[in-house]
C-alpha cells in the first residue's frame, strides 16, 4: 500500500501543478488587460502604450475638471438606479408567480419571460425606436433608455430571484401558518428575510448591466450620452490616458460597489442572528 502510494503521488503531484499553471494562465488572460489599462493611466504621455515616459496623476485630476463627462457620468448612474429599482421590482414580481403558482407550461413560460436574453441587443434596440417614433410618437431620450435597459435587465433578475426561490424551504412558512401568521407576515417575515440574498444580487447585476449597456442605449437615447456612449466617441479620436483613468475608476466603484453590498448582507445576517437568539433566550444578546 505504502508502496502505491509512492507510485501515485509523484503522478498526482505533477497533474496538480499543470492545473494550477492552466489556472494561473487563464486568470492571467482575464485580469492582464485590466491591470495594463490601470497602469496606463498613470502614463504621463498622452500617447497609450508602453514604454512609459513617467507616473503622474493629472488624468485622473482632469476628470474632475471635465463637465462632459461629469454630466455623462451622472445620467448613466441616473438610468443605472432608475433601471436598477423598475428591473428588481418588476422581476421579483414575475418570479414569485413563476415559481409558486401552477403554471401549465411553466418551461416555456420561463423561455419566453427570459426571451431577451437571446435576441441580440441590435434588434431589440431598433425594436424599442421603431416602437417609441413611430407608434408611440415619443423622441429618443433617457426615459426611453430607461424603458429599453429595463427590458435588457429584468429577465436577469427574474432568473436570480426565481433560482433563489426554488430553493428556498416551504416547510419554513408551513410553520409560520400554524403558529398564526398570516400571508403579509409570512412574506414579510419568513420569505423576504431568506430571498433577499437573491434580490440584492439581482439588482447589483442590473445595475452593472445598465452602467455597461451601450447598443440598445445608442439607439434610443437621443442626443444624450452615458459613460458608454461617450467613451466610444473618444475612441474614434484614439484612446487617452483620460479614457483608461475613467475606465480605472469605473472599475474601482464596482469593486466598492460589491464589497459594500457584500458586507452589508453580513451585517444583516448578522443582526438577524443576533435577533433570533434573543428571542430563544429572552436574554438581549
Amino acid at each position: 500500500m505504502a508502496h502505491d502510494m509512492e507510485v501515485v503521488n509523484p503522478r498526482a503531484g505533477l497533474f496538480r501543478v499543470i492545473l494550477t499553471a492552466y489556472g494561473l494562465l487563464i486568470y492571467l488572460f482575464l485580469f492582464a488587460p485590466i491591470a495594463v489599462m490601470i497602469l496606463l493611466s498613470f502614463n504621463k504621455s498622452k500617447v497609450v502604450g508602453f514604454p512609459m515616459t513617467g507616473f503622474t496623476l493629472d488624468w485622473y485630476s482632469s476628470l474632475t475638471q471635465n463637465m462632459i463627462i461629469q454630466d455623462a457620468l451622472g445620467k448613466s448612474l441616473a438610468v443605472g438606479i432608475s433601471v436598477t429599482v423598475l428591473a428588481t421590482v418588476i422581476g421579483t414580481a414575475a418570479a414569485f408567480p413563476l415559481v409558486r403558482a401552477h403554471i401549465k407550461y411553466r418551461s416555456a413560460v420561463r423561455v419566453f419571460i427570459t426571451l431577451p436574453i437571446m435576441i441580440p441587443g441590435l434588434l431589440i434596440g431598433v425594436a424599442i425606436l421603431v416602437l417609441s417614433t413611430n407608434i408611440l410618437h415619443l423622441q429618443p431620450s433617457l426615459p426611453i433608455a430607461v424603458i429599453g435597459q429595463t427590458v435588457l435587465a429584468t429577465p436577469f433578475v427574474i432568473l436570480v430571484v426565481s433560482s433563489r426561490l426554488e430553493s428556498l424551504d416551504r416547510n419554513f412558512e408551513r410553520a409560520a401558518a400554524d403558529l398564526g401568521a398570516g400571508p403579509v407576515q409570512r412574506f414579510s417575515f419568513v420569505v423576504l428575510p431568506l430571498v433577499y440574498p437573491g434580490i440584492v444580487a439581482a439588482a447589483l447585476m442590473a445595475f452593472t448591466l445598465s452602467l455597461d449597456e451601450f447598443v440598445v442605449t445608442n439607439f434610443i437615447i437621443g442626443s444624450d450620452q452615458t459613460l458608454p456612449i461617450y467613451i466610444y466617441s473618444q475612441l474614434k479620436f484614439g484612446i487617452t490616458p483620460e479614457v483608461n483613468a475613467l475606465a480605472s475608476l469605473m472599475l474601482l466603484g464596482t469593486i466598492a460597489l460589491v464589497v459594500v453590498t457584500a458586507l452589508g448582507l453580513r451585517l444583516i445576517k448578522m443582526l438577524t442572528a443576533k435577533s433570533r437568539q434573543e428571542e430563544k433566550t429572552g436574554v438581549p444578546a
